[in-house]
């Protein structure tokens, strides 16, 4: 299982380094993050301590089924799906569907955040002053 990077940036910071992106006024790197969060708060809620046991139960047990993951955790389906869709969309799990059920899959249970990175606004800004 590979080990996700994340990116710690203000919503400002994220939102220059999208326009540069589209731009084509900058380039990521391939070891920069692909995740990103806009505070540490708001990545301890998506990665709380409940969701780090929850991806670790994936991918020991193999739940085949929201139903079943339910029942090895405890948890309420309704609850746990939604919870689900969220980690599903910062690509943490993967909901497969089989058949007529979907079949939770944790892609990572280890993570590398990384903060304070300015992703290359220095050297973006030194190329306007250029042109």
């Amino acid at each position: 299982m590979k080990t996700v990077k994340i990116g710690i940036m203000s919503q400002k910071e994220i939102r220059e380094r999208t326009l540069a992106i589209a731009r084509g006024d900058y380039k990521p790197k391939s070891d920069e993050p692909k995740i990103w969060f806009t505070s540490i708060r708001s990545l301890a809620e998506v990665l709380s301590d409940e969701n780090q046991v929850l991806l670790q139960i994936i991918t020991d047990k193999k739940p085949t089924s929201i139903r079943e993951l339910a029942e090895m955790t405890g948890r309420q389906s309704s609850n746990l799906s939604r919870t689900l869709k969220m980690l599903s969309a910062y690509g943490f799990v993967k909901l497969e569907k089989m058949n007529k059920t979907i079949c939770p899959i944790a892609l990572s249970t280890k993570f590398n955040v990384i903060f304070g990175i300015h992703w290359g606004k220095q050297k973006l800004l030194a190329n306007k002053r250029a042109s």
